[in-house]
């Protein structure tokens, strides 16, 4: 991300409303504690720092995922950056359940460019970039397409984490071979993981059906 906004890492600026105390430490994480003599009281994690949120080449919020189990799901925040006089938490909330909403309120933000994603890639993914923007104007490719390439580019930056999904992706497209002798290596491998699921069924006295070469 911006390399202006490293200067937070290793600092931590809390936020109390009503009996919940609220820390975030930026590029760290997020946690929440109840300031009461409850024997139980409640202490954890609102979320680990993780990826940023990007829209219209701009830096619009910090993701803090994977916090404490909630129910069925993880904990988690998301940390929006915007301009103020001195560096503070200044407003929470829970938009909905398990998923906290944070205002930071930071002057490093001020500068009407400091929150641009463009300026902080590397010149090959910039150069990617431009080409996607060209792609576009010339109508080569499609608003959806267009919009794959930059997340594309802003995981490859790290900026974003890979979604599971991409991996499935990616092993949808390794189905598609470019050469025969690659076709020929795979269909080997995949004879060789058939022949020991066929043996591991008829081990345990599972009949199986298949025509042979399917």
């Amino acid at each position: 991300g911006p390399a202006h906004l490293f200067r937070l890492a290793g600092k931590c600026f809390s936020f109390v409303e009503s009996t919940y105390k609220y820390e975030f430490c930026p590029f760290h994480n997020v946690t929440q504690h109840e300031q009461t003599f409850r024997w139980n009281a409640y202490s954890g994690i609102l979320g680990i720092w993780h990826e940023w949120e990007i829209e219209n080449n701009t830096f619009v919020g910090m993701w803090m995922r994977e916090g404490d189990s909630c129910e069925t799901k993880s904990r988690q925040t998301k940390v929006h950056l915007v301009c103020g006089k001195s560096n503070k938490l200044a407003y929470v909330s829970e938009p909905s359940t398990c998923v906290y909403s944070l205002t930071f309120e930071t002057p490093l933000v001020c500068h009407p460019h400091s929150l641009l994603v463009y300026p902080t890639l590397t010149e090959a993914l910039q150069r990617k970039w431009d080409e996607a923007e060209q792609l576009l104007y010339d109508e080569l490719i499609t608003d959806q397409g267009y919009k794959k390439i930059l997340k594309e580019i802003f995981e490859e930056a790290g900026l974003l984490k890979a979604t599971e999904e991409k991996e499935v992706e990616n092993k949808k497209i390794s189905l598609e071979f470019e050469t025969v002798e690659k076709c020929n290596k795979e269909y080997k491998q995949l004879s060789k993981e058939i022949k020991k699921l066929q043996d591991l069924l008829s081990q345990h006295g599972i009949a199986y059906k298949g025509i042979s070469g399917e």
